[in-house]
């Protein structure tokens, strides 16, 4: 039986195949320290549990709307409006899904054409460019520059727009760097997509992971911006509902209908009670709670920039956002794949070539740090080690 030609097409998430060969290491006998999957090791909030034990408890387990139940996209709506200091969504403009994934997927089906070109950022989430290519458009890479904090360049973005851009893809706070853009860079961003007609599609799911004072801008905020805007964010990151699958897109309401309706032919609804807890999520009620995350992330990133920094050959940045490092690996002489490859095998600690996010990630890896401290430093040392055994050999 033969697959068709489209599946070519697709990408995969690098992440989760090292976590297999990681897992296949730890079967043979072997320690590994898991830094390669963005997902926070802490339990969601009891308050969020309890709600969806209460919603099982009341029925809550039958189908909803494709679009979502009509009070949890109220209540994304209200928490959006509330975090970006506006007031411009309602119900009607959000879609709630099954996790974030298929906010990328959908929204890009609706509104992307064959030929059409997307300018992505890169390195960036891999799933982007997987789409882009999918449905037959021209990924277009916008280089993150490192000495810009992981940021890219206006001007490098102002040269790649064409008659032919589609879309503008926006990861802010980013991954695989943890860099954000600055109000002033969306203000030019939010210029050139007026000026050229463009879609800008956000991608705003560490949106409330920030440090050092740092706040998440949204560029939903300027004039004209709304209605050639797709937000992406979900419940996954902030909230530690990883396994709960739950995410939601805002976007215009002409577009949040064909979305729904692509959410109706693949898998119908979110689950009902999912919605239920994740209106408990959204309230006043788990703010402790997320601060709490966000300081010990804080703290992680502290432990780990320090130590990367004190080891030979890496030079690493502090990010702004989300939980992810990722250092410049030049000095030691290795590529990004090699790097990754032998820091599994020969320290013990997974983690992600920086190629896994796009060509521009040659040079670095990725470290997650949505871990404890204890592992944190458990991998340093090894890495150490490791590194100080590869000069001497």
């Amino acid at each position: 039986m033969q697959i068709a030609e489209r599946i070519s097409r697709l990408g995969t998430e690098t992440a989760f195949e090292v976590l297999v060969r990681a897992r296949a290491l730890e079967a043979q006998g072997k320690n590994i320290v898991h830094l390669e999957i963005g997902e926070p090791d802490f339990d969601t909030p009891q308050n969020i549990i309890d709600a969806a034990k209460d919603a099982l408890d009341n029925s809550w387990t039958h189908y909803g709307p494709a679009a979502g139940l009509p009070q949890a996209r109220e209540a994304v709506a209200a928490y959006f409006n509330k975090t970006r200091n506006t007031n411009l969504y309602n119900a009607n403009e959000v879609v709630i899904t099954p996790g974030a994934k298929p906010i990328i997927f959908y929204p890009m089906m609706a509104v992307i054409n064959e030929g059409d070109e997307v300018i992505y950022p890169n390195p960036g989430f891999p799933i982007y460019e997987s789409v882009i290519n999918f449905l037959k458009a021209v990924p277009v890479p916008l280089p993150l520059r490192e000495e810009k904090e992981f940021r890219f360049d206006i001007a490098d973005l102002e040269a790649r727009i064409t008659p032919k851009t589609r879309m503008v893809i926006l990861n802010t706070p980013q991954n695989p760097t943890g860099g954000i853009l600055t109000k002033d860079d969306l203000r030019q961003i939010a210029e050139l997509a007026v000026k050229h007609d463009f879609i800008v599609f956000s991608d705003e799911i560490y949106s409330q992971i920030t440090y050092d004072g740092f706040q998440h801008e949204s560029i939903t905020q300027f004039e004209g911006m709304k209605e050639r805007t797709i937000v992406l964010d979900g419940f996954s990151k902030t909230f530690a509902m990883t396994g709960w699958r739950l995410g939601y897109g805002l976007m215009p309401e002409h577009i949040a209908k064909v979305v729904a309706k692509l959410q109706t032919n693949c898998t119908s609804c979110a689950p009902s009670f999912s919605q239920i807890a994740g209106i408990e999520a959204l309230s006043d009620n788990t703010l402790p709670r997320v601060n709490e995350f966000i300081a010990e992330f804080k703290r992680r990133r502290d432990v780990i920039v320090a130590g990367l920094n004190s080891i030979p050959g890496f030079r690493c940045h502090s990010p702004k956002g989300a939980f992810y490092v990722f250092p410049n690996i030049t000095g030691t002489g290795m590529t990004s794949q090699e790097c990754a490859d032998y820091l599994l095998y020969e320290a013990g600690v997974a983690c992600l070539s920086g190629t896994a996010f796009g060509a521009e990630g040659e040079g670095f890896i990725r470290f997650s740090y949505a871990t404890s401290v204890e592992n944190i430093e458990e991998a340093l040392r090894r890495i150490k080690v490791a590194m100080e055994q590869r000069v001497t050999a």
